[in-house]
């Protein structure tokens, strides 16, 4: 049976809960334990699917076709067990659920309280899947004190009553503000962030506190007898110039075994960490570097792409050389000529996205890489902007769009090269949507399987012709337009297993220009960068104009 870890932050957020939690699964790999990384979140949407990614980043997608936190990105990333829709649940979700039950008469007639039906809901959730780990890591968004994250913290706190004592630990991070005017690290938010959770009834048993430097040992102590914890429990998490250094800070600064003391296991088995030692070997060590330009629409907050930021990071280490990433907004090739812009870049890459904003610039710096042999990556909407791109510049359709676009602005512009999907295959089963479904988790969600064509480019990438990759959207590329657009160059060379939906596209007489209907980043790791994107930051590496 699992032994618990839960997580939880104090003070303010965005310390790197995510990132530790992440970090600490990976230690405890190293030392021969099976882990498995949950996140729950308090917010009352049902998933992250229907935010805007400037409200809380970008969506990681799992195998299974959840709509998840951009943790599960780290925890994946990090550990490299792919993430589950057990492993990601929000307010929402827990609420739902007690109603649905409330309905169908489940409770009885009793009447409904969070004490304990939400709460019950929520330690039902978190014993699934108990028995195939042998730690199981459980990180609670936002800080203590929130009042939506209230049922969340007395759900841990009954669960760790309910298991047998020495089963369930508590890991709390906070922050410890350096004054510089009067030259102190402050350690009483901390100890106020303790307070209002031991007020709740939850203990931290180690403390995880988030520094520009190290803690002297002053007030290590300080903390270690304000907050009723061990000296040796007290780890700082140091600013760090790559989040991939983290599992060796960490472990010098003994956060796996103050984890193994809590549990009272010893002796703790030696941990092996040479692959991030080979990591932060490859990060802090390149040979050489690429600059690559983003051209998307959510450029102003970075972890809208955090997958790809890092899957680009991934594809550097693979070719020993830093990955310089500039964020350029595709608006502004609306009224710019791209040239001026994108002419210094070894590579260009234009993510996806929704919504016809800055699809023109987009459909412009595709062109720029096609005609300019730049080497170029598409993904999702990239991919359909690269072929709309195609279809009004080289096989003669001016008039090619999106059916997304006819539809936001309520009247047909466009000849539909790109269309709203209808209905696919999932499994066994047959999938139907329309354009009037409700949002969320009704798009072409998770993985999928894909044909490649023999000889071509990703074939070639992929060292194999039968894939699997993640999907998450509604438009489809038209399969109607593909021998007009193949007869202009335009390569259709991944294909669903049924012939039927377009899955890759690549220019045949081009270095190196691939459009993907998928998500390959959500799948790259650290110590297993994603063949696309170490084929691509390669292409950038040897782009010839810049040589």
């Amino acid at each position: 049976m699992a032994r618990y870890i839960f997580i939880t932050g104090g003070v303010v957020s965005s310390l790197g809960k995510g990132l530790a939690s992440a970090a600490l699964g990976a230690l405890l790999q190293a030392r021969g334990y099976s882990v498995r990384l949950r996140k729950l979140d308090p917010y009352l949407n049902v998933d992250p699917g229907t935010m805007s990614p400037f409200e809380h980043g970008e969506v990681f997608v799992t195998d299974d076709g959840a709509e998840t936190d951009l943790d599960l990105g780290h925890y994946e990333r990090f550990t490299g067990v792919a993430a589950r829709t057990t492993d990601s649940v929000s307010s929402g979700r827990i609420y739902s659920t007690v109603l649905e039950k409330e309905r169908r008469g489940d409770y009885l007639g009793k009447t409904i309280q969070v004490i304990p039906h939400v709460t019950n809901e929520i330690k039902d959730f978190l014993k699934i899947g108990e028995d195939e780990v042998d730690f199981m890591l459980c990180e609670i968004g936002g800080t203590v004190g929130d009042i939506e994250g209230l049922p969340f913290f007395e759900a841990i706190r009954q669960f760790s009553q309910d298991k047998p004592r020495g089963q369930c630990i508590f890991m709390h991070l906070t922050l410890l503000p350096f004054v510089k005017a009067s030259g102190e690290l402050k350690t009483k938010p901390t100890q106020h962030s303790v307070k209002e959770l031991r007020s709740i009834g939850i203990a931290p048993d180690i403390l995880v506190c988030r520094s520009e430097g190290d803690i002297p040992e002053k007030e290590r102590e300080k903390l270690a007898l304000f907050c009723n914890v061990r000296p040796d429990s007290v780890i700082a998490a140091k600013d760090l110039k790559s989040i991939y250094e983290a599992p060796l800070a960490y472990h010098r600064e003994g956060l796996d075994q103050a984890v193994l003391d809590a549990f009272g296991i010893s002796p703790a088995p030696k941990p092996d960490l040479s692959r991030w030692e080979d990591v932060a070997d490859r990060i802090y060590n390149p040979e050489g570097e690429v600059k690559i330009a983003i051209v998307g629409k959510y450029t102003q907050l970075e972890d809208a792409y955090k997958s790809i930021a890092e899957a680009l990071t991934h594809g550097g280490m693979a070719n020993r050389v830093k990955v310089n990433i500039e964020w350029v907004d595709a608006e502004v090739f609306e009224t710019e000529d791209p040239v001026s812009r994108l002419h210094g870049f070894n590579a260009i890459l234009v993510p996806g996205g929704f919504g016809e904003r800055g699809t023109e610039g987009k459909i412009k710096a595709a062109q720029f890489a096609r005609e300019n042999k730049v080497p170029y990556l598409g993904i999702c909407l990239g991919m359909q902007m690269a072929v709309i791109e195609a279809a009004r510049n080289v096989a003669g359709l001016t008039d090619a769009g999106s059916e997304e676009f006819d539809h936001e602005a309520g009247k047909k512009r466009f000849e539909p090269v790109v269309y709203h999907l209808k209905e696919w295959v999932q499994g066994n089963q047959t999938v139907e949507r329309s354009v009037g479904d409700d949002k969320g988790g009704t798009m072409r969600l998770g993985a999928y399987s894909a044909t490649l064509a023999e000889g071509s480019k990703v074939a070639e990438v992929y060292g194999t012709c039968d894939i699997e990759e993640r999907h998450r959207h509604r438009y489809e590329v038209a399969i109607k337009y593909r021998d007009k657009l193949e007869n202009a160059g335009l390569r259709f060379s991944g294909m669903s297993p049924d012939g039927s939906l377009p899955e890759i596209v690549e220019w045949s007489d081009h270095p190196w220009f691939i459009g993907v209907q998928f998500h390959p980043e959500l799948k790259s790791k650290p110590f297993e960068p994603h063949p696309l994107f170490k084929d691509f930051v390669r292409a950038a590496k040897q782009d010839e104009r810049l040589v």
